[in-house]
């Protein structure tokens, strides 16, 4: 395979640094988390992880990542739940037996065995080694993320703030205010969460419409403009976020402020159906042994 001179690297590369993180995490983690895991264990710096995939908002390397666990899916060793949280099927997987190769290899094999319709599947680049095989739930996935992604970086500011403010409201907030004045610190909206319908405290949001890394030094300003009116912020992007923007969120002594990536927020619309739509496919099936016993 010819190999590639960019310093993300390439997804059989994080197959089995996924299932170390994974077995690191317990047997079972979110994407997020998996996501930081890999990170660590490739000691990958912030300026790879900010490399953008093409030209979305999702990181080049979440993107690679995604194959990564397409393909251990697809192999068997791991699954993920309606939820988006992915497991180990066996928390006694042995590392020391697993091979990248073995996995690609025998993944590309099985895929080829499917029957599937002529042209009904459109060239996607996976990484440099566009060689490699694709499922097609993989596809469907990058192919809903980018579309939505798109719209997202579309939007007006005005416009991104409403689409907050729904979400928002949609997800259990009351009282969601979208005030967007200028001169008032980069605060774009308040609410009230509220918890089991008993307890409640008051969240202060800034929405950064963008493609691109927020910074551990905004982070500290949007807490600076929080100072004196509540307790719990609220930062949504449609990018991602450093890894010193993540410490400092949730730095020890100041107020913590809550984090929603481009990644997360795509799929905050979808679980809530917002401008996302869900087809089920109808599946018949004839069954000739019933005919044979009349």
């Amino acid at each position: 395979m010819k190999r590639s001179s960019s310093p993300v690297p390439t997804f059989d590369v994080m197959l089995l640094p996924t299932v170390k993180a994974l077995k690191m995490l317990g047997g079972s983690g979110t994407t997020e988390e998996i996501y930081d895991k890999v990170a660590q264990i490739l000691h990958l710096p912030d300026h790879v992880l900010e490399i953008p995939h093409g030209s979305t908002s999702q990181g080049a390397v979440e993107y690679r990542l995604a194959w990564s666990r397409t393909y251990l899916k697809k192999y068997g060793l791991i699954e993920n739940s309606a939820r988006g949280v992915w497991s180990l099927v066996s928390t006694s997987i042995d590392l020391d037996n697993l091979d990248a190769k073995d996995i690609v290899k025998s993944v590309k094999e099985s895929d080829k065995k499917k029957i599937a319709p002529k042209n009904s599947l459109v060239p996607v680049e996976i990484s440099d080694d566009s060689e490699l095989g694709a499922s097609v739930e993989a596809l469907e996935e990058i192919a809903w993320h980018q579309q939505l992604h798109n719209l997202l970086l579309a939007l007006s500011p005005d416009a991104f703030e409403r689409l907050a403010q729904r979400m928002l409201r949609e997800s259990g907030f009351i009282q969601v205010q979208v005030t967007g004045k200028s001169g008032d610190g980069g605060i774009d909206g308040v609410g009230i969460a509220r918890i089991s319908g008993f307890l409640s405290f008051h969240v202060l949001f800034q929405c950064k419409r963008y493609q691109g890394s927020v910074t551990a030094s905004q982070v500290r300003d949007f807490r600076g403009a929080m100072q004196g009116r509540t307790d719990k912020g609220l930062l949504i992007t449609t990018g991602t976020f450093t890894r010193d923007a993540i410490k400092e969120a949730t730095r020890d002594g100041a107020p913590p402020i809550d984090l929603i990536d481009g990644e997360q927020l795509v799929l905050r619309l979808k679980e809530l159906g917002l401008g996302v739509k869900i087809m089920m496919i109808e599946s018949v099936e004839v069954d000739a042994n019933w005919f044979a016993k009349i």
